[in-house]
């Protein structure tokens, strides 16, 4: 069983090590206090529930950002192979840092709307 997310970059090949931890450091600068954990043997964060998933496999990067997200930024993922809950990201391509980020920034303010304030952690 996997104790954290350095652990499971680490059973990857370099070049998908590198994506993971790139698109780690893209969601943890948009959302600092969440809590890194590991979730359905993925790396997520979770600030109040699970904001986000990602997964490394040998062609791509699987980002989870739940369903609603990948509606609301559905012209944007054109270019990306994805499905209800899921975006593939080439490990050959750069990743797109401004639609990741724009995914996790609705993530969480979506999140903290539809959370009762009482339990709200900011």
């Amino acid at each position: 069983m996997l104790k954290d997310i350095t652990e499971y970059h680490l059973q990857f090949d370099s070049n998908v090590q590198k994506k993971l931890k790139e698109l780690h450091t893209i969601i943890k600068e948009m959302i600092p206090r969440a809590e890194e954990i590991i979730s359905y043997k993925m790396p997520a964060f979770k600030q109040n529930k699970v904001l986000v998933y990602y997964a490394g496999y040998k062609n791509h990067i699987g980002f989870y950002p739940t369903a609603k997200p990948i509606e609301v930024f559905k012209n944007q993922l054109l270019s990306f192979k994805h499905s209800k809950g899921a975006i593939q990201f080439p490990i050959d391509q750069p990743l797109p840092e401004k639609l990741i980020q724009d995914i996790v920034k609705f993530r969480l303010e979506d999140s903290e709307a539809t959370t009762p304030k009482s339990t709200v952690r900011r």
